[in-house]
Parts: C-alpha cells; sequence; structure tokens
C-alpha cells in the first residue's frame, strides 16, 4: 500500500533568509517614510504661505467678479461697477484707489451693528499694515462725511499694481498707479498684479478684472 508524501517544511536556511528580506524591505520603508515626512515638515511654511496667497487671490476675484456681475452694473457710465476713485482716508490724507460696489457685503466685513447692502469697497496695499479693504455702505447716515473702515484681507500683502493692455502695440504695460487718459479720465486696468512676501518668501498673483458689459443680464 502507497503511502501519501509528507510535505516538505522550510529549511532554517530559507526561513532565516525570508527574515533577512523582509527586514531589508521594512527598513527601506522607514527610511522612505521619514525623510518624506522630514520632507514634508521643512516645506511645510512655504505650502502654507502658498495656499494662504490662493486663497486671498480667490477671495479678491470673488469681489470684483461679485461687483461685475452686480445687475446695476453697467459700462461706461458714472455707476460702473468698478473703476478707480478719490477716497479720503482715515488719516485725512486721499489716494486714488480701485472702487466696487457689492450689493449683499461680504463674509470678511466686520459691521459695528447689523449689515447693510450696497457697500463700497476700494483695494489698497499700506505698508505694516497689508493687502486692505475699505469699505462703507451708501445707506449709513454719515456716509459722505465719514471715512471708510479698513479690514486687513492679508497681512502679507506687500504690492499691488495695475496692468494695462496697449492695443496699439498689443502689450502689456504695469503700473504702479492708476492711470489717466490724455483728457483726465481715469482708466480702468484690465488686471491686477498682487504682491505678497513674509520673510524670504515671495509670491505674485495676478486677478482678471471682469467687463461690465461681460456681465450677467439683470433678468
Amino acid at each position: 500500500m502507497r503511502t501519501g508524501r509528507r510535505p516538505r517544511a522550510f529549511s532554517l536556511v530559507e526561513i532565516l533568509l525570508a527574515v533577512s528580506l523582509l527586514g531589508a524591505l521594512l527598513l527601506a520603508m522607514s527610511l522612505f517614510i521619514f525623510s518624506m515626512g522630514d520632507i514634508w515638515g521643512r516645506n511645510s511654511e512655504q505650502r502654507l504661505f502658498d495656499q494662504h496667497v490662493r486663497a486671498v487671490t480667490r477671495h479678491v476675484e470673488e469681489l470684483l467678479r461679485t461687483a461685475a456681475l452686480a445687475p446695476a452694473a453697467t459700462a461706461g457710465t458714472p455707476t460702473s461697477p468698478i473703476a478707480p476713485r478719490d477716497i479720503r482716508l482715515e488719516t485725512g490724507a486721499t489716494d486714488s484707489v480701485l472702487t466696487f460696489e457689492l450689493p449683499a457685503g461680504d463674509r470678511v466685513l466686520p459691521w459695528p451693528a447689523g449689515p447693510l447692502p450696497d457697500v463700497v469697497c476700494s483695494l489698497a496695499v499700506e505698508d505694516g499694515k497689508g493687502l486692505l479693504l475699505y469699505w462703507h455702505s451708501k445707506l449709513e447716515t454719515r456716509y459722505t462725511d465719514d471715512p471708510p473702515r479698513a479690514t486687513v484681507l492679508t497681512p502679507f500683502g506687500a504690492g499691488l499694481s495695475y496692468d494695462y493692455y496697449q492695443t496699439d502695440t498689443k502689450t502689456w504695460q504695469n503700473q504702479p498707479r492708476l492711470q489717466k487718459d490724455q483728457n483726465g479720465n481715469w482708466l480702468v486696468p484690465a488686471r491686477l498684479t498682487l504682491r505678497f512676501a513674509h520673510g524670504k518668501m515671495t509670491a505674485e498673483t495676478t486677478v482678471a478684472l471682469v467687463a461690465a458689459t461681460d456681465a450677467l443680464p439683470s433678468f
């Protein structure tokens, strides 16, 4: 009578070889994980800065898009939704800034009482303060008498300039100040260039202005 063959067991050499290979694999994985963690931690400040820059840029884009798509937005009229304007600051000085109107305000505006609609806003950069949003509502009783409030959008705002497209030369010109035409009328830039700085880290982003003629209809 034939008997079944006994299953062959692993030899001691094979077991030691398998353990050695497994140990080498675990060591390699551990070194990879620790090295990636070191790289990730070392660049965490840069990543946080980049995320902050993207978030602020998106917020500015949303503000300008909301103003351009407002039902009252009409190009070529004194109530053009986005246009340069002279405003009076808390210091008593006057500055020329890009101004726009938000029909329902914005979530970052800290109202002293209940929020009001028809909020007139302006963008500016001040040394030591960052990128600011000046704002007040046209429904406030002292709208024409009191200067607008100031809200810091980011303390890392280092610069704000304006891009104008030259149709004759088909080139872009970046200007540190808002420009006027030969008749002294304000020219609305096509883009904004935002600059950010924190320590040795810097960044620059561009925000396109939506033309009022591209806005949605009011019906």
